[in-house]
């Protein structure tokens, strides 16, 4: 039996009011705490955004270039992400057990590039999920899309089932290749996640308007990379992105694809975490690019 504890000078701090101090991210107050500790470590509490890397684009096209060996090409830039998007494929496979960072699995698939693309089904059971240990799921949404009800059932049913296991949804606004894209259509497609369950809302960067989709929607919206772009205008899409309301960017192609990856994720973190101007960022990535570049000569 322990000790009784004898002692009588106690300090309760009578005088000090309880301390609570309210969760950092946009509309998570209410999550439970395993949650709000899952999605912690995808966003830096500190920044209160992410630089999530993208590497799932092989559940549906398969080996893309950048990805053909991800562990040699990937596994590098793991220290310079806040949170990997993959498959568990992928994970069990390739990612060492040791990367604490967050991971958001991709938990919907079916058809590939050759198929209608928005045929989607649940490809993850949630209880794979919580036996990976992931801090959030992934889902495609195809509003406006041909199999668009049947994408909004697949991502209800993961938050259904995430939130038992406190594990977060994300919910991707996927774009095809006849629907718009512009801010009253992502407006739109981002709210419909948002007021369905979905945590984090991932979806595309506009010129016009975006910072009335990231006000519109009242969970965080991460910006997607999409189609690979010079590395300054990537650049710029992510400060613009985050200035505008964006907690954050889920960069794949851009990064992966650069002549450069370990310099451009770094300079994409300098943009979100600390606002740093595109230019001021280019340069960055241009000096740890030619320092790399000098030690392997």
């Amino acid at each position: 039996m322990p000790e009784h504890d004898e002692k009588e000078s106690k300090q309760f701090y009578a005088d000090i009011p309880a301390k609570h101090e309210p969760f950092f991210l946009k509309g998570a107050g209410a999550l439970d705490w395993g949650m709000q500790n899952r999605l912690a470590r995808v966003f830096n509490p500190a920044s209160g955004r992410t630089v999530m890397l993208a590497i799932d684009h092989g559940y549906f096209q398969g080996p893309t270039t950048g990805l053909e060996r991800v562990d040699l090409n990937i596994v590098p830039l793991l220290p310079y992400t806040n949170a990997l998007m993959l498959t568990r494929g992928i994970l069990r496979s390739t990612i060492p057990a040791s990367f604490t960072q967050g991971i958001v699995l991709r938990a919907s698939g079916g058809p590939s590039i050759l198929k209608e693309l928005s045929n989607e089904q649940i490809a993850v059971d949630i209880e794979d999920a919580a036996r990976l240990n992931v801090s959030a799921m992934a889902v495609q949404v195809f509003v406006g899309g041909e199999h668009e009800t049947q994408s909004i059932h697949n991502m209800t049913r993961l938050v259904d089932a995430g939130l038992r296991y406190g594990i977060a949804t994300l919910g991707v606004t996927a774009v095809g290749k006849d629907m718009v894209r512009n801010a009253k259509y992502f407006r739109l497609a981002c709210r419909i996640c948002a007021e369905l369950g979905a945590q984090v809302v991932k979806t595309y960067y506009v010129d016009e308007g975006f910072e009335t989709i990231t006000a519109s929607c009242p969970v965080p919206v991460v910006m997607a990379g999409g189609k690979k772009l010079p590395e300054l205008d990537a650049l710029t899409m992510a400060y613009r992105a985050v200035s505008e309301g964006a907690a954050g960017v889920d960069m794949g192609r851009n990064i992966f694809q650069s002549d450069a990856p370990a310099a451009m994720i770094q300079a994409v973190g300098k943009v979100v975490h600390e606002l740093m101007k595109p230019e001021r960022a280019y340069d960055f990535y241009q000096t740890l690019r030619h320092e790399v570049a000098g030690v392997r000569a």
